[in-house]
């Protein structure tokens, strides 16, 4: 079970669309390490370049929270719900298992706490500001 404070809603400051491919061939995906723990990349997921970081999404997800904004560029436009650790730990993502610190950010597409991944303070405060 992860630790953290109370979540918050949180949405993308403007300007930080990713660049994404969507993994449209004939195979069965690929697996991966990052975060501390095995990812599984599914065909019709989605390689994202997000600044400094390029990782996996699984389709759905994308589908639900991304929205095109050009030639391969997209934003995500839906907000999330997120807190910072209170200890070390790991979550359970759509895609494997992630580590995270004390501090780091526990993101959920959902209130519920589903659908969640890790994101670095550094990172996230970058990315993300307080809904109003």
């Amino acid at each position: 079970m992860s630790e953290t404070s109370d979540l918050r809603q949180y949405e993308k400051k403007p300007g930080n669309d990713v660049v994404a491919v969507r993994l449209e061939l004939d195979t069965k995906g690929f697996s991966y390490e990052k975060w501390g723990g095995k990812q599984r990349c599914k065909p019709g997921d989605w390689i994202v370049c997000n600044k400094r970081d390029t990782y996996t999404v699984d389709a759905e997800t994308f589908a639900r929270t991304y929205k095109k904004t050009g030639s391969g560029t997209f934003v995500k436009t839906t907000p999330v719900w997120a807190g910072r650790a209170s200890s070390d730990g790991s979550i359970n993502t759509k895609e494997g298992s992630s580590r995270y610190k004390k501090g780091d950010y526990l993101v959920y597409n959902d209130a519920g706490r589903r659908d969640g991944y890790v994101v670095s303070a550094k990172l996230f405060e970058e990315m993300y500001q307080l809904v109003k």
